[in-house]
């Protein structure tokens, strides 16, 4: 299934963060926190502004990026989690 975000909006895969277990302890799947990063897989063509002129997109396909916690709204593409969420929820981009 293909899927194109519009206006301002990226859609970005969590990057799940390395599972390490120290001192033999797992912690099940409900107590772990929410991933805060993840890689953007499309983005939308750019903001429009009230005079008509589109702003483009500071990220593109491919940018690994942070993300607020809670940001975004969860969808299912070929049974992999997806987030779609507005470009002003990017926190930041990780070179």
């Amino acid at each position: 299934m293909n899927i194109r975000p519009l206006a301002d909006r990226v859609m970005v895969k969590p990057i799940e963060p390395a599972e390490v277990k120290k001192g033999g302890i797992i912690i099940p799947d409900t107590a772990k926190e929410k991933p805060m990063h993840g890689e953007v897989k499309a983005v939308g063509t750019g903001r429009q502004t009230e005079d008509g002129k589109v702003i483009p997109m500071t990220v593109k396909v491919g940018n690994k990026i942070l993300y607020g916690k809670y940001s975004g709204t969860e969808i299912s593409v070929d049974g992999e989690e997806m987030l779609i969420m507005r470009e002003s929820d990017v926190l930041a981009i990780v070179e």
